[in-house]
């Protein structure tokens, strides 16, 4: 890991001369890449109250999440472009966002799993990466914990979740999410974290918290970049449609 970031420090100079920085928002010059110019920094909407702690719970409290912003036009637009625009350079910055609010593990031994949400494996053909995934990866060069992207398998499509009540997104969900058989071993006894760009109705994070706890986790949180304020979901009832274009968020 030494050698690579070594050689990223040198590579840096002639990549800021071919590529230079700049904002991804606004397109103003920045000194360095993977930012943000100060004007877009304050576009992004940074949860306060409990969040300030790191730790925000959400939808009554079922589930711990650790929310980078809020999903407003700013925080949309980053995802779009990361997400659908083939940004993938965006991964970075999404996670330093994100890594700001996770805690530091005690110790390396301590450690929590840092688990994407996974993608079926058509929409990962269509895409061509997992945004999550990504974003784990990065975390885990933050040190906010050990990546392990194949953690969870995806193994039927699943409808876009938007607009259905709670019960039905569980439905939809029901059987879709599964642990990696070689990889159950690893997660007994560990806390995890859902690594994801966007969380939603919180359906599917549910899912997914539900087959890790049955396979030994000792604990599920969420980390996220974008967290959706859909009151409607946090009662259980029809998730209003909130303003993006990711039908497999959290």
């Amino acid at each position: 890991m030494a050698v690579v970031a070594h050689l990223g420090r040198s590579m840096k100079p002639l990549v800021d001369l071919v590529y230079p920085p700049r904002c991804p928002l606004c397109g103003a010059a920045l000194a360095e890449q993977d930012g943000l110019c100060a004007d877009c920094w304050g576009l992004l909407d940074i949860p306060g109250g409990e969040a300030e702690s790191g730790s925000l719970l959400v939808h009554g409290g079922a589930l711990p999440v650790y929310a980078a912003t809020l999903y407003n036009e700013a925080s949309r637009r980053l995802v779009l472009d990361y997400k659908h625009g083939g940004r993938i350079t965006h991964a970075r910055l999404l996670a330093r966002l994100i890594a700001a609010r996770l805690p530091d593990p005690p110790t390396a031994r301590a450690r929590a799993l840092l688990v994407p949400v996974p993608l079926h494996r058509w929409r990962l053909w269509q895409r061509g990466f997992n945004q999550a995934a990504l974003l784990a990866g990065e975390l885990a060069n933050m040190g906010k914990g050990e990546a392990m992207v194949d953690g969870l398998l995806r193994r039927k499509r699943t409808p876009s979740l938007g607009g259905l009540g709670r019960e039905a997104r569980d439905r939809a969900l029901a059987g879709a999410i599964i642990v990696h058989p070689r990889r159950r071993a690893r997660i007994a006894g560990r806390d995890v974290v859902l690594v994801d760009d966007v969380f939603t109705s919180g359906a599917t994070a549910r899912a997914c918290r539900s087959v890790l706890m049955e396979a030994g986790a000792r604990s599920v949180s969420v980390a996220c970049f974008a967290l959706v304020d859909e009151p409607g979901a946090q009662r259980g009832g029809p998730t209003p449609g909130p303003k993006n274009e990711t039908p497999e968020a959290l």
